[in-house]
């Protein structure tokens, strides 16, 4: 049985740290290709999981050395069968790989001593993360997530966070997928430099969307994959905040389109980030998680840490 499932911790109490800017550290730092942009492959092999262990066993260190509560997030961002059919994974070898990237995590919170860790097992968009491109309807997206979300309701994960998704009828479809298979998920929307959604779409609109399509069936919701100063622009003293937990922040200000052109890493500043960061923790107090996307690393993570920390009420 998962450790939190029913009962997550940061929905409550915080800060935890989330981390999901693995990918682009591999990529950019460690020049390991990742077809697809997929961190998954590397399961397949002793040296790649021992990679993919090592970011959450830094993290897990990072938590107790600020005294801050862990999100473990699994490789399966893009583990669904449309972008894995495109590098040459079948639904059978997904399953198989999916399970895996969870129980990869739950080893390294089992070594993690009574840190409060909890597993997030990440899905993201059938198309591209930064962009809507094709939109599903709400039946097709539930149908399709449903694939990728039973395999893993049935894992150790405690819920699912729907990352970098462009348009609410895809939010609402993997929701209602995580309904029908008993398992909690959490959106995270990203948005362009003016704050709304790649669709143009203002960020509350698109929260109250997937709410009033699912008798708010999220357990809350994030802004991942953007810059502090693009996420501010869309955050406003009203209700719909209430739904809003955190952020997981770009080091780089570029645009989507300025980053997929990009063939160096920015990483930004670190202190910058982190004093943001914990700007963001002093102006919304019920935010709860706050972590690293793409040009993050655990520099960037601790600076995040120390700030939401020394944040915290």
């Amino acid at each position: 049985m998962a450790r939190y499932r029913g009962a997550l911790p940061q929905i409550e109490k915080g800060p935890f740290l989330h981390y999901v800017g693995m990918d682009t550290d591999l990529i950019f730092t460690r020049g390991i290709e990742l077809p697809g942009f997929a961190s998954y492959p590397l399961l397949e092999s002793e040296k790649g999981r021992a990679l993919l262990r090592g970011y959450c066993d830094r993290l897990l260190d990072l938590g107790r050395e600020t005294r801050v509560g862990i999100i473990l997030d699994t490789s399966s961002w893009v583990a669904n069968r449309d972008r894995g059919a495109a590098i040459g994974f079948d639904p059978e070898k997904l399953r198989d790989l999916n399970r895996a990237s969870v129980d990869l995590v739950a080893r390294a919170r089992e070594a993690g001593g009574d840190l409060p860790t909890v597993l997030c097992a990440q899905m993201g968009p059938r198309g591209d993360g930064y962009a809507a491109g094709d939109r599903m309807t709400v039946e097709e997206a539930e149908a399709y997530h449903s694939e990728q979300m039973q395999t893993l309701s049935r894992s150790e994960a405690d819920f699912v966070g729907g990352f970098t998704l462009c348009y609410p009828e895809e939010a609402i479809g993997m929701v209602r997928a995580g309904q029908r298979f008993d398992m909690p998920v959490a959106i995270s929307f990203t948005v362009e430099t003016d704050g709304r959604l790649p669709t143009g779409l203002p960020l509350p609109e698109a929260i109250q969307a997937v709410d009033n399509a699912t008798n708010s069936g999220a357990v809350y919701f994030l802004v991942n994959c953007a810059h502090p100063d693009h996420i501010d622009k869309a955050l406003t003293a009203e209700p719909w905040i209430a739904r809003l937990k955190g952020v997981v922040v770009n080091a780089s200000r570029c645009s989507h389109s300025e980053l997929d052109e990009a063939v160096e890493l920015d990483d930004g500043d670190p202190d910058e980030l982190g004093r943001l960061s914990g700007r963001l923790r002093q102006s919304f107090p019920h935010f709860t998680v706050f972590g690293g996307c793409c040009g993050t690393d655990m520099r960037h993570m601790r600076r995040i840490a120390e700030q939401v920390r020394g944040s915290s009420a």
